[in-house]
């Protein structure tokens, strides 16, 4: 049940969100500070420390939260499906998980299109991957092996640079392309070549 605390938290958070995005398009991440931005959203640098833990989370979000979403609902999946599948729904879970199709398309940008951004973004998803080997390995298991087959970690790693490559396609041709669509030709492109 959503409370009028909740929902009140929601659309502070929005209106602090849609403050940041409109001054980092206007302006560029680096120049513009969190001064700046809780200035504009009219609440003080602490309050928006209460909702952003930091600068980069107002563009990346909670990047633990949904490592861990990501990592519950591949677990959640029936065990008959392959590791495959389970993590593309995962991924599928993930595209709706905080944003519209729109802010995802604003905040992807500025993250492929800023260095800084990027670079954190690429370090939490490798957390992410290592989080997700246990169950991978798990569904693998009644096939493979030891522990020591590298399949679990060589699926996550090609899922991971399937969906970057998707989203980046996604990014540079405007959010006109079904992102979900992407994500499935680069996997295609990579388990079945030629």
């Amino acid at each position: 049940m959503t409370t009028l605390w909740d929902r009140s938290r929601e659309v502070a958070v929005q209106a602090i969100l849609d403050t940041a995005v409109r001054l980092f398009a206007e302006q560029g991440y680096e120049r513009t500070t969190i001064a700046q931005i809780a200035r504009e959203a009219g609440i003080s640098q602490r309050s928006l420390f209460r909702y952003f833990g930091t600068k980069e989370d107002l563009v990346c979000g909670d990047q633990d939260a949904l490592g861990d979403l990501l990592k519950r609902t591949v677990e959640q999946q029936p065990a008959e499906m392959s590791a495959w599948d389970a993590l593309r729904a995962g991924f599928e879970v993930l595209l709706t998980a905080n944003h519209t199709p729109d802010r995802a398309l604003e905040l992807s940008r500025l993250i492929f299109g800023t260095p800084s951004l990027r670079a954190r973004y690429l370090e939490k998803r490798l957390r992410w991957q290592a989080a997700l080997v246990p169950a991978v390995q798990a569904r693998l298991e009644s096939a493979a092996g030891p522990a020591s087959d590298p399949r679990a970690r060589a699926i996550i790693a090609t899922v991971f640079a399937c969906a970057d490559t998707a989203t980046e396609l996604w990014v540079e041709h405007d959010g006109r392309l079904d992102l979900k669509d992407l994500y499935d030709q680069c996997l295609a492109a990579v388990r079945n070549p030629g």
